[in-house]
């Protein structure tokens, strides 16, 4: 008998119920197991420990008694396939040397190898990626159309661009290109503004800061601070680079009409807005209002205000970090979603077709979720792979020490999932995993299939902590195909192209938009769901301009991974 209910101890406390047993709670082991007495299935989302991954990086922040505002805006993260192989490696970005911090040892970022079997390997010295400065975000794009993505760290101070060598290795470019962006850079986009089949850069600017100009925020009586709100610091104006086509960039933020207005720009999305063929921006700004650049043939005016996107309802600048942009309810034209600080509620922009936006975030039910909660990467995916695009967001409030002040608010917050029927959204995170009830200070959130199992998994980067991994098991059963689109008139990642599928009863389109979250860069590759449905009848690929070049495939696969290649169709 001893020996048994040792045996029923040691069962429960493998599923994580240990804590009934021995406490005159009687659990069956049978209540753990799916229907039918089998094995329990995995969460939604389960977190992928370091020792099983190999991943033992740490972001560091130095944390000072001075509070120096990009102390806790970091830090950035990236899926990229660095080497070519057809699995997502890793990249994270860490703070470091700049004039208000000297670190006790050397930071540096990482890039980490992905073995395929689920562990990765950290390649950094060898590919030449460390950094070393007070790094914030990354953005992957191959600007130079060479078929290898190439690897943008924003920083504040000084930017880099490395160029992929093909060899496992990059080098520092960023002299010969003119990208460095001086001063703080936050997020930054990889897309093709002018449609001359080149990716350009833009960069996000946050405020006009340096340890000289540091604010004193707190109690002047006990001398105690805390980390500012942006409003004590002045804006000041984003950067677009044109791409020149021969290693070089040009500063145009002027004469496009994007330093024409200054912000405090934390993430941008490239988006079409009104469906004309040209990519327009939405970036979030903290404390002023947001901006939507809406992109006149390669001139840009800012629209937010009459758009009904730079203010909250009621008419005041909210705390704006991450971005993202979808067409989530399938009527053909792309909504926004910002999110703020505690308060303020996230906003969801549905698209009027007219060039304005309602703000439905509490209809949705996502407003009153995020109402005492502030958000950075936010991203809209299809997690199930249903066919309809769901909205994950990771949260965490930018200072540490608000809950001696306000007794609702949390510096670390857990992870909201919110799954879209097809009607409306609902809040799914309780049913997901544990990590929707982990309180983190979260920050980058990058969304890439490092398993190449056709369920999107997530990368959350950490304030001053271990990044989290985690795979997605809520896609099991569904249907699927993966798309890599490479642009041959069109630029070459196909940003602004637009996706078609028919499966049966299901008709699904996807528009292929740049960048979104915050700090953070994705997978190139879309999936596209079906649920049960085991066929998919066609699939159309309108490319972006300057080609505007329409092909329709069928006989296609599913649930695997095919590149579509422009005007030379299904490659492998």
């Amino acid at each position: 008998m001893a020996e048994s209910m040792k045996s029923r101890r040691t069962f429960l406390k493998l599923l994580g119920l240990g804590s009934l047993a021995g406490r005159g709670f009687e659990v069956s082991p049978l209540l753990a197991l799916a229907p039918g007495g089998r094995s329990p299935q995995p969460a939604g989302f389960e977190v992928v420990p370091s020792t099983a991954s190999g991943i033992t990086w740490v972001h560091r922040n130095g944390r000072s008694p001075e509070y120096y505002l990009p102390e806790t805006t970091g830090a950035g993260c990236a899926f990229i396939d660095y080497d070519n192989d057809g699995w997502l490696d890793i990249y994270l970005v860490n703070s470091g040397q700049c004039d208000f911090f000297t670190p006790p040892s050397p930071l540096r970022n990482a890039l980490y190898h992905n073995n395929r079997d689920g562990t990765f390997t950290d390649v950094t010295e060898k590919a030449g990626v460390a950094c070393g400065g007070y790094g914030q975000g990354v953005a992957v794009g191959d600007y130079d159309g060479d078929g290898w993505p190439d690897l943008y760290v924003t920083h504040y101070g000084r930017s880099i661009l490395f160029h992929n060598n093909h060899n496992g290795t990059f080098t520092d470019v960023t002299a010969k290109a003119g990208v460095a962006a001086p001063g703080w850079a936050s997020s930054a986009v990889w897309f093709d503004y002018d449609n001359d089949g080149r990716l350009d850069l833009f960069v996000c600017r946050f405020v006009d800061f340096s340890k000289s100009k540091n604010q004193f925020c707190g109690n002047r009586d006990t001398g105690e601070r805390y980390y500012c709100i942006p409003r004590v610091y002045d804006p000041m104006p984003s950067w677009l680079f044109h791409n020149n086509g021969d290693g070089t960039f040009t500063d145009v933020s002027r004469e496009t009409g994007i330093a024409s207005v200054a912000g405090k720009a934390w993430g941008v999305v490239a988006t079409d807005i009104n469906n004309d063929g040209w990519m327009d921006l939405f970036v979030a700004n903290d404390t002023v209002q947001n901006f939507l650049f809406l992109n006149h043939e390669g001139k840009f005016e800012e629209v937010a205000l009459q758009a009904g996107v730079g203010f909250s309802a009621d008419g005041r600048a909210r705390s704006g970090m991450g971005v993202d942009s979808a067409d989530y309810d399938q009527d053909g034209w792309m909504d926004l979603f910002v999110s703020n600080v505690d308060q303020e509620m996230y906003a969801l922009y549905h698209n009027n077709h007219d060039g304005s936006f309602d703000d439905v975030a509490v209809p949705t039910g996502i407003g009153m979720a995020t109402r005492l909660m502030s958000g950075w990467g936010v991203k809209f995916f299809d997690y199930d792979n249903d066919g309809n695009l769901d909205l994950l967001l990771a949260n965490g409030h930018p200072d540490d020490r608000i809950e001696e002040r306000f007794s609702q608010i949390k510096y670390e917050e857990p992870m909201l999932l919110f799954r879209n029927d097809g009607k409306g959204f609902e809040n799914v995170s309780a049913q997901n995993g544990e990590i929707f009830s982990r309180p983190m200070a979260a920050r980058g959130m990058a969304l890439g299939d490092f398993n190449n199992d056709g369920a999107v998994d997530v990368l959350v980067a950490v304030n001053n902590g271990a990044p989290v991994l985690l795979r997605n098991n809520a896609a099991r059963g569904n249907h699927w195909l993966g798309v890599r689109l490479v642009g041959q008139r069109s630029n070459p990642d196909a940003i602004g192209a637009l996706i078609t599928w028919q499966a049966g009863d299901l008709r699904r389109q996807r528009l292929k938009v740049g960048g979104g979250s915050y700090l953070a860069s994705h997978d190139p590759r879309d999936v596209l769901g079906i649920g049960s449905r085991a066929k998919i009848d066609w699939l159309e690929v309108k490319w972006p301009l300057p080609s505007g070049r329409v092909e329709r495939f069928t006989d296609l696969p599913i649930d695997r991974y095919v590149t579509i290649v422009e005007g030379q169709g299904i490659v492998r």
